[in-house]
């Protein structure tokens, strides 16, 4: 299959760079480009794509706002949103993920990762930067200084000790490859886990999977 490809960044020369090396990928073609966020959302509303990369500052709309538009919870059929910025900003990292973005890159990352990541989102799973993803879970891990948090809902239903397992590592930022060769199973059976684990939780997305997990203490 044929990832389809949006390609949202102001500046010309980041989307010639990133149209070089994604492009030229057997299974991804950039079927349309924006210069700005409100064209993105015209453009990803009519065109369908497989995954939307936006850049978070954009002329007219900024990312996370055009990310709100296309992947936000009251969207009735989300599109699937990596945004790649050069900001390592947290507020915007919850904001975009909030705002319904299954990944989370900076600029500066590898080419690897870059085409890693857009292929994670086509399939509805989640990357997002390491160096983003350590910080991030860590002001997700439970407060330390007495002050009681409001309380959060159960899962739906008890979650097996294999699921949490594989929670555990997924908040730890292994990729499904690694669970299934650290748990001896395979990749089909690492999938099924994790779909009845975001089942259980209501979960959007793997990183919604790992904050449940660093909120309630359970990565240890």
């Amino acid at each position: 299959m044929t990832i389809r490809l949006l390609l949202a960044d102001d500046q010309d020369m980041i989307r010639t760079a990133f149209r070089m090396i994604l492009g030229t990928q057997p299974d991804i073609e950039v079927v349309a480009e924006a210069a700005d966020g409100e064209t993105a959302v015209e453009q990803a509303r009519r065109l369908r794509p497989d995954v939307c990369l936006l850049d978070i500052r954009m002329p007219k709309l900024d990312g996370l706002e055009a990310t709100r538009l296309l992947a936000g919870p009251a969207v009735r059929d989300p599109l699937n949103v990596l945004i790649v910025t050069t900001f390592d900003l947290d507020e915007y990292v919850y904001r975009a993920l909030r705002n319904g973005a299954c990944g989370f890159l900076l600029k500066d990352t590898s080419p690897n990762l870059l085409v890693e990541a857009v292929r994670a989102a086509a399939a509805g799973t989640t990357l997002i930067s390491p160096a983003v993803t350590v910080r991030l879970l860590a002001h997700l891990a439970p407060r330390r200084d007495g002050v009681p948090e409001a309380p959060e809902a159960p899962p739906t239903e008890p979650l097996t000790e294999r699921e949490l397992a594989v929670v555990r590592l997924v908040a730890h930022g292994h990729t499904n490859d690694e669970i299934a060769g650290q748990l001896y199973v395979t990749l089909s059976t690492v999938k099924t886990h994790l779909a009845n684990v975001q089942r259980k939780l209501a979960a959007r997305n793997r990183v919604e999977i790992a904050a449940w997990a660093w909120r309630n203490d359970v990565c240890s």
